[in-house]
């Protein structure tokens, strides 16, 4: 067997219980390394490493913090080519999109270094005189993060570097699918000037280093990307210990086509929300809600687009789609396409799986139309190049079927009406609205996060990260 990949604890580099095989989904042949799996027992070890550290990185100066996230942002953007080429090896995503998500990455660092710098607390008169009142945010302390695998840097990244940002030390445990990213950032949080502890890595299964996190009451806070039925149960064993916690989970995102839509510019964008990254966004577009004025003319644009897409390896040039991260997600995503016809559906483009030159888990782009808002392919989180088209009368019918959902992360409305537009984003029940625009895709410096069961606890990214990463101290002082 290779070289195995250490996990990161207290400063060092430590020997997990036993290891894991990474496996490009591209070309199953090809094994990208070995990774360590911690033990639940190295779980107590690193939150103890943690207060430690915490108790150090939570007095440095505002210049070394700046200092340290500013070179983190920087070795990712240099080496955003290389790591990019990573990340797309590992999880399947177009090269281009590997690159981007790398470069976005080191993005977030130097928000954040940024934010370093700008933390200013406030002053306000009391109501009694001869006292002054000021508020201060604190670091929350040690904080649990464990992300999922679809974005396997981005989104722990930005859960990472605020948590850092703010005086925070780290516990991260990253998807068990992607560890060769997670591994990366960590060799280069590792190589700055943090006090031992800070920052440590824990790569392991969920059922055992996941359930041993979560379930720890010596953590301060724990950030969560992932399914509903985890998040849930992430949020009991939290609630438990009275740990604070943020929750992103499902979604079930549309796209609504009105009547006056720029029909070129609904299938790019249509495109873009559904099928970019395999479909495996939680801000996907898979219900495309299609008013019957312009639905056969969406529908006939969009088959057309898909046409020219070109499914294959990550790695190769001109690949639009790459394949499903493993061989599980491709079965559960090729089960909804079976379910989707069985209840009525009608299987417009693609549905099936693909062969290419190397052993990996293609499928074709799908297209359904004749679906209904009822169907449980339009209600439950699918996670896969598949779209459902939904036709609808006017807009009225668009935004009702719209909301009719549990989940409420992002929505979009393709239109050139002002009124439309400003109607649409007061009454969309979503966390993000996007107008003209794909549904995936969101900048680094303004909130993030949904309503219903798409989201809970303070919003991420932004200036709004300081909600969950920090707490408030009021201060009291009266003159001697």
């Amino acid at each position: 067997m290779s070289h195995v990949h250490s996990l990161y604890i207290d400063g060092s580099w430590v020997e997990g219980q036993d290891s894991i095989a990474n496996v490009n989904p591209s070309d199953t042949s090809d094994v990208i390394g070995h990774y360590a799996q911690a033990g639940v027992d190295q779980v107590g070890v690193a939150i103890a490493a943690a207060r430690r550290g915490v108790n150090e990185w939570r007095h440095s100066g505002l210049e070394q913090r700046y200092g340290v996230l500013m070179a983190i942002g920087d070795e990712l953007i240099a080496r955003k080519d290389e790591l990019g080429r990573l990340l797309a090896r590992e999880e399947g995503k177009a090269l281009a999109e590997g690159v981007g998500e790398v470069y976005r990455s080191g993005q977030f660092f130097h928000y954040y270094a940024a934010e370093v710098l700008r933390q200013i607390d406030e002053r306000v008169d009391s109501v009694r005189p001869g006292v002054e009142v000021d508020t201060r945010r604190e670091p929350v302390g040690v904080v649990g993060i464990i992300s999922p695998w679809n974005f396997p840097m981005a989104t722990a990244v930005w859960k990472i570097a605020p948590a850092l940002a703010f005086g925070n030390a780290v516990i991260f445990k990253p998807a068990n699918l992607v560890p060769a990213s997670a591994w990366a950032l960590t060799e280069i949080i590792s190589r700055q000037a943090l006090p031992a502890g800070t920052f440590n890595l824990l790569m392991g299964p969920g059922a055992s280093v996941g359930d041993a996190l979560i379930s720890s009451p010596d953590i301060h806070a724990l950030s969560f990307t992932g399914s509903l039925d985890v998040g849930r149960r992430v949020a009991a064993a939290t609630a438990g210990n009275l740990v604070k916690c943020q929750l992103e989970m499902g979604s079930k995102n549309a796209l609504i086509v009105a009547d006056d839509a720029d029909l070129d510019l609904a299938v790019e964008a249509a495109f873009a929300g559904a099928y970019s990254g395999t479909g495996q966004k939680c801000t996907a577009s898979s219900r495309l809600i299609v008013t019957e004025a312009v639905h056969d003319a969406f529908v006939e644009k969009l088959i057309k687009k898909l046409e020219t897409i070109r499914v294959g390896h990550a790695l190769e040039e001109g690949v639009h789609i790459g394949p499903a991260v493993d061989g599980r997600q491709l079965e559960s995503n090729l089960a909804w396409i079976e379910r989707a016809r069985a209840d009525g559906a009608t299987l417009a483009f693609g549905g099936e799986r693909l062969t290419r030159d190397t052993d990996g888990f293609y499928m074709a782009p799908t297209l359904f139309v004749d679906t209904t808002n009822a169907m449980a392919i339009n209600r439950e989180e699918v996670f896969g190049p598949i779209a459902c088209v939904i036709k609808v009368r006017d807009y009225e019918e668009a935004v009702a079927t719209l909301n009719d959902t549990n989940f409420g992360l992002t929505a979009g409305i393709i239109t050139d009406s002002l009124k439309l537009a400003s109607d649409f984003k007061a009454r969309a029940e979503t966390g993000c609205v996007m107008v003209n625009l794909a549904t995936a895709g969101t900048d680094y410096h303004v909130p993030f996060g949904g309503r219903k069961d798409s989201s809970f606890g303070p919003r991420e990214q932004g200036r709004y990260a300081r909600e969950f990463y920090t707490v408030v101290k009021t201060c009291y002082v009266k003159a001697g």
